[in-house]
């Protein structure tokens, strides 16, 4: 058993890009919306949000090297967890960051989350 919430929980899967595992963190029926600077995406099933979404936000040739902030508060019946991926691909040295809010089922798996995510920021 871990002590790390559901959110942190799905942060260090992503940033590993462990999509398995983040797979893993979620309900059979999560409710995913998420917000990019240029697009709005919907999923309602794990496979869907690794495939369709989380794949294409961190595809294979961006590296994320490291998980360099993470912060998890708990409210009401729900988590805020915000984190910062350092990203590295072709095109160079980034900062991604994310601002999740997430309830979860009785088995403590995210089945509703809402993520806004920065886009890829220059490093500087």
């Amino acid at each position: 058993m871990t002590d790390q919430s559901p959110g942190e929980r799905f942060a260090q899967a992503l940033a590993a890009k462990d999509f398995d595992a983040v797979k893993t963190t979620m309900s059979p029926a999560i409710d995913f919306r998420g917000l990019t600077p240029r697009r709005i995406w919907e999923a309602g099933d794990p496979d869907s949000v690794v495939a369709r979404i989380l794949s294409q936000w961190f595809d294979p040739e961006d590296e994320i090297r490291s998980l360099e902030y993470m912060e998890s508060v708990s409210f009401a019946d729900r988590e805020r967890v915000g984190y910062r991926f350092q990203v590295t691909n072709a095109d160079g040295e980034f900062l991604v960051e994310q601002q999740a809010y997430l309830g979860t089922d009785a088995e403590g798996r995210i089945d509703w989350m809402r993520v806004v995510c920065s886009g890829f920021r220059p490093a500087t």
